[in-house]
This record gives structure tokens, C-alpha cells and sequence, in this order.
């Protein structure tokens, strides 16, 4: 069940990167809708993306370090010798899939669901949805509770400092539709 910080997901690159999808789960986490984990190979991806986006180099330490404080038990060790055993369409997307097998977790949260075949993955009982999909389960398993956890979410946002409705257009256009429009629905 989602609605239990015993529900564990791997948060892929492409779910922490953009800041809107990740602060939306980094609070949904923080009210114990579910258990993040990451890699170090998570991590260093991340770190990659925003060194890319031309985000200071201050800036980059200050978000993973905010992210490792915030979730201590996130970083999923000792994933590295099942890495070459896995079978996916992307090989670089196997990272992923062995700190999923490591930690246990029932599903892993990406926007590339075409690189975790969804067979492949049952065979270790584990799932791929995207953060759309996810977040939307995840509302529709407590609503109160995400809700609380987005009312928390707007509040604590100083840069910019956005209303509900505003973060809802921003979580629609990275994607989050379904997302938006249920948390939208529940105002």
C-alpha cells in the first residue's frame, strides 16, 4: 500500500531534477506517504544534470545536501554487483533497477518507462510509473494527507513564492497533470 512509509520507491534523475516534481515528493515523503531511496549513480546524474543547466556550484551542494539531510535513510548501499547482471533496454538505466532489487522497493518512480520493461521488472516484484501516475496513486490512497503535504509545500515556497494555483499550473507543465488536476479538485 502507498499509504505507508513501509511503500518504498527509487526516485529516478529524471523525477529529482526538475524542481517542481521534486519538491512535490520530497514533501509527499517528508508526511510519510512513502519511503524515497536513491543510488550515489542517482546522485551524481542529478549533480551532472544541474552542472548542464549551468547551476551554480554552491547552489548543486546545497540541494544534495538539503535532499541527504532531509532523507538520511535514502541512499541505497551495495547495489553496484547486481548492476551488470540486469537486462534493459538502456544500459545506463541499470543503476536504477539494482538499487531498486537492493532496497526492496516496489516501485521506481521515472519519466522513462520504456527503459524498465514492466515484465522484466515483475520478475523482481517491482514496478515503473512515472511521476504523474505515481503522485496521482499516491493522492488518491490519502487524500487528506497530500493535501496537507501540498498546502505544506506552497507555504514553505519563498523562491518564488507561488499560490496553490500558480504551483499547480507549474506541476502541469512538468508533466504532472493527473497530479495537478486531483490536487486541484481536492482545494
Amino acid at each position: 500500500m502507498i499509504h505507508s512509509v513501509r511503500f518504498t520507491c527509487v526516485l529516478d534523475t529524471n523525477v529529482i531534477y526538475p524542481i517542481d516534481i521534486r519538491d512535490l515528493l520530497f514533501w509527499f515523503a517528508s508526511y510519510d506517504l512513502f519511503t524515497p531511496k536513491w543510488s550515489k549513480h542517482i546522485f551524481n546524474e542529478w549533480e551532472n544534470v544541474m552542472i548542464r543547466k549551468g547551476i551554480p556550484d554552491e547552489e548543486i551542494k546545497k540541494r544534495l545536501k538539503k535532499a541527504q539531510l532531509a532523507f538520511p535513510d535514502a541512499l541505497v548501499d551495495n547495489y553496484e554487483p547486481l548492476v551488470n547482471s540486469l537486462e534493459l533496454p538502456d544500459e545506463k538505466d541499470r543503476h536504477v533497477l539494482a538499487a531498486a532489487i537492493k532496497t526492496n522497493a516496489n516501485i521506481i518512480v521515472t519519466n522513462n518507462i520504456k527503459d524498465f520493461p514492466s515484465g522484466y521488472l515483475a520478475s523482481f516484484g517491482i514496478a515503473a510509473k512515472t511521476a504523474d501516475d505515481f503522485i496521482s496513486d499516491t493522492i488518491d490512497l490519502n487524500n487528506n494527507l497530500a493535501l496537507e503535504a501540498f498546502r505544506a509545500m506552497v507555504l514553505n515556497r519563498t523562491n518564488p513564492n507561488l499560490d496553490e494555483f500558480e504551483i499547480l499550473d507549474r506541476l502541469r507543465k512538468n508533466g504532472l497533470i493527473d497530479s495537478a488536476n486531483y490536487l486541484h479538485a481536492l482545494l
